[in-house]
């Protein structure tokens, strides 16, 4: 080890930095954030070094530079030259700032690109709350150390706090939760409270996951999750968690809504950090504002985390635009599912709006989507698409019009999940373009 890392107080103290350019008002903003305060001088002079806890040269003459380096050494106050090893007595880290958390990254002058891309992979796996979660140990330090007087008692109920419910509740944005955790905690004899994350998993393909959701499937103890989320999202998740199958297939539930409801609850009464699991986004035909009212009822602490919905990865994946300024400006998303066998949709509202549509669970119903479109005035040539396993690698599409899709979608669709868009923005898609010019 080159360099010994180490934090300095800056707190009110007089800090040199020589040089007048980008760099150098970059380091300059960054050392105010530690509340230094900032000597700025174009080029140097001895005088200037008087009281100050730290000196930085950048963007100035390589004269101005050296004598900086050595009057600085020379008196033991330590000085950072920009990019100079052999200048500097100390290395100016990559910083990720979550304060009070403060993680420094350093290749130690050797390789400063490579610490700020080190430094931004971090950054993807500490949220700020982190922050907020150690300042909220702080509050309860002294009564921690009064509750808990042996070390390693202390140590293993803030490790219980910082890798279960209060932290999980403090990243969900429930502070409130989480400071209710410290206070039981301390009180001692309490089963933690669990917490219920619905998480969207996307259309399937794991690099389309949320980072958030990432991080919650290595921290959960109970996964509970549908039938569209892959086995490639389900991989994310901590080996040793527990999977709990809950899906639904159109007319073979193989639980019932209101007994997934109370099997949620239920964990998280057991104290357990579940992550309930949907296919696309919790939010979207997938159920979630009902499992939400019911982990309210019941008062246990949930989060919302969103996932890339089925109509986005496929029009994406398809280069399919769903809004076009030159076609449409609306989007509606519907489902295909029926009732009582009668696709209840307002047909001549849809038509009238002349919106992109983008029907969820469609192909079974798409006769019947056929039959009032074009009923309420859809032009018959209007573009249409059916996406199948849309936003995987496994993604198949069919363009037409609906009276082509109607013909071929029985003989096409291999029982893959399938997204139906329907609109003159379909049409407008980058590999219909490729297809023309080709």
């Amino acid at each position: 080890m080159r360099y010994f890392p180490l934090f300095a107080d800056l707190q009110g103290r007089r800090v040199l930095v020589v040089g007048v350019g980008e760099v150098a008002a970059r380091k300059s903003d960054m050392l105010r954030r530690a509340g230094a305060i900032i000597v700025l001088r174009p080029a140097f002079s001895a005088d200037a070094l008087a009281g100050c806890a730290f000196a930085l040269g950048a963007d100035a003459p390589d004269a101005e530079l050296h004598a900086l380096s050595a009057a600085a050494q020379a008196i033991g106050i330590p000085v950072n030259i920009v990019d100079r090893p052999a200048l500097s007595s100390c290395i100016l880290p990559a910083l990720i700032d979550r304060d009070p958390v403060v993680i420094a990254v350093s290749t130690s002058g050797t390789a400063p690109v490579l610490a700020r891309l080190l430094r931004q992979k971090i950054e993807a796996l500490i949220p700020p709350a982190y922050g907020r979660l150690a300042a909220l140990a702080d509050r309860f330090k002294d009564a921690m150390r009064a509750r808990f007087p042996a070390l390693g008692a202390r140590r293993a109920v803030l490790e219980s706090l910082f890798d279960g419910p209060a932290a999980s509740m403090m990243l969900a944005g429930d502070d409130v939760a989480a400071e209710a955790e410290f206070t039981r905690a301390l009180a001692g004899g309490h089963a933690p409270s669990g917490i219920v994350h619905l998480v969207g998993a996307g259309p399937g393909a794991a690099d389309l996951l949320t980072l958030r959701a990432h991080r919650l499937l290595g921290e959960a103890d109970v996964i509970v999750h549908d039938r569209l989320v892959t086995d490639e999202v389900l991989d994310m998740a901590r080996r040793d968690a527990h999977r709990i199958f809950v899906g639904k297939a159109r007319a073979n539930h193989c639980m019932k809504q209101d007994d997934i409801n109370a099997l949620l609850v239920r964990l998280a009464r057991e104290g357990k950090r579940v992550v309930r699991l949907k296919g696309g986004d919790p939010f979207v035909f997938g159920r979630g504002g009902e499992e939400a009212e019911a982990l309210a009822e019941a008062g246990i602490a949930f989060e919302i985390v969103p996932g890339i919905t089925a109509a986005l990865a496929c029009a994406a994946q398809a280069r399919v635009p769903l809004t076009h300024r030159d076609a449409t400006r609306v989007l509606t998303f519907v489902t295909g599912h029926t009732k009582a066998g009668k696709l209840d949709l307002d047909f001549a509202n849809l038509v009238q709006s002349r919106a992109t549509l983008a029907v969820y669970m469609g192909v079974v119903s798409l006769p019947q989507l056929r039959i009032g479109l074009l009923g309420a005035g859809l032009p018959p040539d209007t573009p249409a698409a059916l996406i199948e396993r849309g936003g995987t690698p496994n993604q198949r599409d069919l363009h037409g019009t609906l009276d082509m899709l109607v013909a071929r979608a029985a003989a096409w669709s291999t029982g893959g999940p399938t997204m139906v868009l329907v609109g003159a923005a379909v049409g407008r898609g980058a590999a219909r373009v490729l297809e023309n010019a080709a």
